[in-house]
């Protein structure tokens, strides 16, 4: 009798989009790994009222590296936006994330790439994202990246 492997049958793990397997890139964000589906907020048969609704999405799991020194960077990165015709697909979002654990990025740059691969990505009416990054030298740096009008 063959052994049963169970972790075969996890759909939650996935395949990287970027190889093809079951790893990925941890010093390279790479917006192919971004999904989207259909917002329920969009007018039509799910929102016959015209429902309007914005979405916020906090990870406190997010590190970088600092492109000077590689001493890594930690924050929470704090995203909201007003979707128009789509949502990102939150599992794909924090593959997404997880690329810039070893990416050397200023914290500025970190949060507007994150901003601008997601507008480019979803096409929102709205979408701010602020990265709440831990003191370093005793100065606490929040960085916010805003597009459209809320």
């Amino acid at each position: 009798m063959e052994e049963i492997k169970l972790h075969d049958n996890l759909k939650s793990l996935g395949v990287s989009a970027i190889n093809n397997s079951n790893s990925y890139n941890y010093d390279h964000p790479d917006p192919i790994v971004l999904e989207a589906f259909p917002s329920p907020f969009s007018l039509g048969e799910l929102n016959p009222n015209g429902v309007v609704g914005s979405l916020h999405i906090e990870t406190d799991e997010f590190t970088s590296r600092c492109p000077k020194t590689g001493a890594p960077d930690f924050a929470t990165i704090v995203l909201d936006y007003i979707p128009n015709e789509l949502c990102v697909e939150s599992k794909s979002y924090k593959i997404y994330l997880m690329g810039y654990r070893d990416h050397g990025s200023f914290h500025e740059s970190c949060v507007n790439q994150i901003a601008n691969d997601l507008i480019n990505l979803l096409k929102p009416k709205w979408l701010k994202v602020t990265g709440e990054f831990t003191p370093r030298g005793g100065i606490p740096f929040w960085p916010t990246a805003e597009y459209g009008t809320r």
